[in-house]
């Protein structure tokens, strides 16, 4: 780590160890010490000296393969936060009910997949696949196309190609091409459109979040006969707004 982006009075060593922990998550999970010196700059002995305390301390485990990979201990660290996570998000998830009538959510991307951590329903009785803790891969959700549009193309392309792309249904994108056409297409529109591409009959309107410590973003989804393109051109807006204004909220926390 540079020495400018070290805070006065930070523990280097400390640091660093959190350097590697997040070079291991970019890089789907799992790494070779030579990756890992490669990625971070830092001298061998020094990896080497850190991820053996990781290890020794549950944070980090090595496989069969002697490659290192995020360990079971972070497990709990990481659901906590989650939960703090869409605590912060709810008040802001309930007003999004309010104003459109149809279920909000949030959902972070955590390793290659998303991870929904907060939802308000909306009063209507129709029960859909997206609940708090459900996990799904991004590229046939709202929400996972939202954050992959905030993502340079090769880590889109590096991130489908180790979880494949599976169709949900008829509509799901399945082709990492097409995939990077309709993320160019959030990224002119401001928001990504879920038609049926993870459950038939449901449509979702998704904005990724900013400053935020974890890729995350905002939805609302309902049946398309509520949701309508009609519905969408008005709901849009009112999704961006709510995400900048939780992006302000969580960054400011």
């Amino acid at each position: 780590m540079a020495e400018s982006q070290r805070s006065p009075g930070s523990v280097q060593s400390l640091q660093r160890a959190f350097e590697l922990l997040e070079l291991l998550a970019d890089a789907g999970g799992e790494c070779s010490l030579s990756e890992l010196a490669a990625t971070s700059s830092l001298p061998m002995p020094t990896i080497h000296r850190l991820i053996r305390t990781l290890v020794a301390l549950g944070y980090v485990r090595q496989n069969a393969n002697r490659r290192y990979a995020l360990g079971a201990r972070l497990i709990r660290l990481g659901e906590n936060a989650s939960m703090q996570f869409g605590t912060q998000a709810r008040p802001l998830l309930a007003e999004l009910v309010d104003e459109v009538g149809e279920t909000a959510n949030l959902a972070i991307l955590e390793r290659d997949e998303v991870v929904y951590v907060a939802q308000v329903p909306s009063k209507h009785s129709m029960r859909m696949f997206t609940e708090v803790g459900r996990r799904a891969l991004p590229h046939g959700t709202g929400v996972g196309k939202a954050m992959l549009a905030q993502l340079p193309p090769e880590r889109v392309l590096e991130l489908v190609g180790r979880t494949g792309m599976p169709a949900y249904t008829d509509h799901t994108v399945t082709s990492p091409e097409a995939l990077l056409r309709c993320l160019a297409d959030v990224g002119k529109r401001g928001y990504a459109l879920d038609e049926s591409e993870q459950e038939l009959g449901v449509r979702c309107v998704a904005v990724a979040l900013t400053g935020t410590p974890a890729p995350a973003a905002v939805s609302v989804s309902g049946p398309e006969g509520r949701l309508t393109k009609k519905a969408v051109a008005r709901i849009a807006p009112v999704v961006q707004r709510v995400a900048a204004e939780l992006s302000r909220r969580l960054s400011e926390s």
